[in-house]
C-alpha cells in the first residue's frame, strides 16, 4: 500500500460538531487521540487506542503528545495592508483613518511592497496559528494579486478583495462605481485553488449609491463570493451614516437595500446594531465578525454577543489587525472574554474555541471544508502547547477540567503557545525551527 500520502499524529485532539452554547454534547475530545491525514484532508480523528491499528505498516506517527491538537483558527475580519500601522495611536476611528490608513494604503499600488507585506502577513498568522482569513486589501487590484499569490505559494484556504471607495477618501485612493477590476480579480482568482473573493465595499460612507448598487449587482453574477463590509463601529459613524442616507431604516438597512446582505456576507463589529438589524442578520444568513481588540483600541463599544445569539445571527471572531491590536485568536478570546463580562454575560472557553474554528466556519458557509475533523475536511489545524510558557505551564498544571486548560489558553495564550500550524496536512510554522 503506497502510505507516501499518509501521515498520522498523536495528541490530545479537540473539535466542534455544534455550537456549546445551543448543544450539550457539542465537541469532540480524545484526551490520547490519533489524527490521520491523507491527500491533505482529515481521513480519521479519534481515540488512539481505537484507530492506531487501522494504520499502515510504516506511518510514522508524529508524537505531540502532552499537547492538543485543534482545527486552525479562522480569523473572519482583518487588514493585511494595515500590518505596517498596527499600533498607531489616534482619538477616534475617523481620524485614525485619515492620519494613518489612507497613507498606509497608498504604497499598495506598488507590487512588490504588497508581496513583501503579505508574506510577513501570512507569517504572522500561521506563526499565531490562523490558518485561513477574510482579508482586506486596498483599492489596488495589485494588492489582490499580491495576496492571493502569496496564499497560493502557501496553499492556504485564504478570501479577500479590492477595497472599493469611490467618495470620502483622499484622490489617490478613489475609485469609481465601474467595477470591471473586482470583476476581474473574481475570474483570476476566486475558487482557483484554495482562494476566495471577497466583494469589499469599505464602507457605506466612502461608497456612493451608484457604486453600492454596483456592488450588490456584481454579488448577485457570482453568488458565491463573499462580500466583506463594516457596519455600526462606532456612534460617530452611525450618525454620518444617518446624515447620508436619511431614506435607509438604518446603517445595516443601507446594505440591506443594495442586495448585500446574504449567506457569505461578512458584517465587521456591529455594534451598535437595533433588534430589527440583530433579526436581519439571522433571516438573511449574513454573519457578524466580533471584534474586540479593535473596538476596545479604538473605544468604539462593546458587542452584545447574547443579543446576537438570541437573534440567531451567526458569530465569529476577528483580530482587525491594524486597528485590532494582536494577530492572535487567543488573545481576540481574551478580549471577547472580557467585552462580554462587561455586557453582563459570560463566555466559556469552549464557545470561544467554537467561535475560532467551526463557528467561523459555519459564519463562512464552509462547514464540511474546514473548521473541524469530520471525514474528508481540508486538514488545517495547529498544535497548542499548555506548557509554552512558565506562567501557563504553573496553571495547566492545576487544571482539573477541560475548560479550565481551554481557558488558561485563551485568557494567557498568545503565539508562544502555538507550537505547530499545518495547511492542507503540510508544515507551514513550527515554533522550534528557527
Amino acid at each position: 500500500m503506497d502510505t507516501r500520502n499518509l501521515q498520522a499524529y498523536r495528541a490530545s485532539l479537540l473539535h466542534f460538531h455544534a455550537d456549546p452554547a445551543f448543544a450539550e454534547d457539542a465537541y469532540a475530545w480524545h484526551a490520547d487521540g490519533l489524527l490521520i491525514v491523507e491527500n491533505g484532508h482529515v481521513k480519521a480523528a479519534g481515540d488512539y487506542a481505537q484507530l492506531q491499528a487501522s494504520l499502515p505498516q510504516g506511518v510514522e506517527v508524529i508524537d505531540y503528545r502532552g499537547k492538543i491538537i485543534v482545527p486552525g483558527f479562522i480569523d473572519t475580519h482583518l487588514h493585511f495592508p494595515q500590518t505596517d500601522m498596527i499600533a498607531s495611536p489616534a482619538p477616534g476611528l475617523l481620524p485614525w483613518l485619515e492620519n494613518f490608513t489612507f497613507p498606509t494604503e497608498r504604497q499598495f499600488g506598488d507590487p512588490a511592497h504588497g508581496r513583501a507585506t503579505a508574506d510577513f502577513f501570512l507569517d504572522e498568522l500561521l506563526r499565531n496559528g490562523t490558518t485561513t482569513a477574510l482579508v482586506y486589501c486596498t483599492v489596488h487590484k495589485e494588492s489582490v494579486d499580491a495576496l492571493f499569490e502569496a496564499t497560493t505559494a502557501r496553499n492556504l484556504r485564504m478570501g479577500g478583495g479590492k477595497v472599493l471607495m469611490d467618495r470620502h477618501c483622499p484622490d489617490f485612493l478613489q475609485d469609481t462605481a465601474d467595477l470591471r477590476e473586482s470583476e476581474e480579480l473574481i475570474k483570476r482568482w476566486h475558487n482557483k485553488g484554495r482562494a476566495m473573493y471577497a466583494i469589499t465595499p469599505r464602507f457605506a460612507p466612502t461608497s456612493t449609491e451608484a457604486q453600492l448598487a454596483a456592488t450588490g449587482e456584481l454579488a448577485r453574477a457570482y453568488p458565491d463570493t463573499f462580500i466583506q463590509t463594516h457596519v455600526s463601529e462606532n456612534q460617530d459613524e452611525c450618525k454620518w451614516v444617518g446624515e447620508l442616507f436619511p431614506q435607509r431604516r438604518s446603517y445595516l438597512d443601507v446594505y440591506d437595500h443594495y442586495g448585500l446582505m446574504r449567506p457569505r456576507a461578512m458584517y465587521g463589529h456591529c455594534i451598535w446594531l437595533d433588534d430589527a438589524d440583530f433579526a436581519r442578520m439571522g433571516e438573511t444568513g449574513a454573519a457578524i465578525s466580533h471584534c474586540p481588540t479593535s473596538n476596545l483600541f479604538l473605544g468604539s463599544g462593546l458587542f452584545d454577543i447574547a443579543r446576537a445569539d438570541k437573534a440567531g445571527a451567526l458569530v465569529s471572531l476577528g483580530t482587525d489587525v491594524g486597528a485590532g491590536t494582536s494577530f492572535s485568536m487567543l488573545q481576540t478570546m481574551n478580549e471577547a472574554y472580557k467585552v462580554a463580562r462587561l455586557k453582563g454575560s459570560y463566555l466559556p472557553a469552549l464557545r470561544m474555541f467554537y467561535l475560532a474554528t467551526l463557528g467561523a466556519a459555519r459564519s463562512m458557509q464552509l462547514e464540511g471544508t474546514i473548521g473541524n475533523f469530520a471525514p474528508g475536511v481540508e486538514a488545517d489545524f495547529i498544535v497548542l502547547d499548555p506548557k509554552a510558557t512558565p506562567l501557563l505551564a504553573r496553571r495547566t498544571a492545576h487544571s482539573n477540567t477541560l475548560e479550565e486548560t481551554l481557558f488558561a489558553l485563551a485568557l494567557l495564550g498568545d503565539d508562544r503557545a502555538v507550537r505547530a500550524t499545518y495547511a492542507s496536512g503540510s508544515l507551514v510554522h513550527d515554533r522550534t525551527l528557527p
